[in-house]
């Protein structure tokens, strides 16, 4: 199942401060700030080269730590929008991705806790495993987002569509781990 996966190793026990990195580094980064009105505020960076990133999304959270809105590209958006409880499967969620079409996040109910990402076909093109705590020297790794290239339509890989998964995967865990 692994082969020709892309796996991104994810630090940190909170989604919100942490970095995901593959064998070539860093290739995400999530960091969380309080602004001047003491809203707190996650920026999701993507490196693009080596010392340049890219501002992939803003999260502003609500003031009670909840969910607040989105900024993703051009887009603005409740970030509940992002993880619509879906009524037909347990703990499931759904957000319409960069293309138009809608993706679940969902527990597999397999022997790796993972949650699986499917498209509108049902297909897996995503999935997040917990991990073991492991110390890397860029951070202590919680979990796994792995990306799975070739599944569907094969566009998981591509920008829009992969920071979108990142971001919804990131709140995907919030949520849960919150109870929201």
């Amino acid at each position: 199942m692994a082969t020709g996966n892309e796996v991104l190793s994810w630090t940190s026990q909170d989604p919100r401060q942490s970095q995901l990195f593959g064998s070539y580094g860093v290739l995400y980064r999530f960091q969380t700030d309080t602004n001047s009105q003491g809203q707190s505020v996650t920026t999701l960076w993507r490196a693009i080269r080596a010392n340049k990133e890219d501002r992939v999304a803003k999260l502003e959270w609500a003031p009670n730590g909840g969910l607040g809105r989105a900024i993703i590209g051009k887009s603005t958006l409740p970030m509940a929008d992002l993880v619509r409880p879906d009524p037909r499967v347990y703990n499931g969620r759904i957000f319409n991705g960069p293309d138009g079409y809608q993706y679940r996040w969902c527990p597999a109910n397999n022997s790796y806790n993972d949650v699986v990402l499917q498209d509108q076909n049902n297909n897996v093109i995503a999935f997040f495993r917990p991990t073991r705590p492991q110390r890397y020297n860029i951070g202590e790794v919680h979990g796994e987002l792995h990306f799975v290239r070739n599944a569907g339509a094969g566009v998981v890989m591509h920008p829009p569509l992969m920071d979108t998964v990142t971001v919804t995967a990131m709140l995907y865990r919030f949520v849960m781990a919150f109870g929201l």
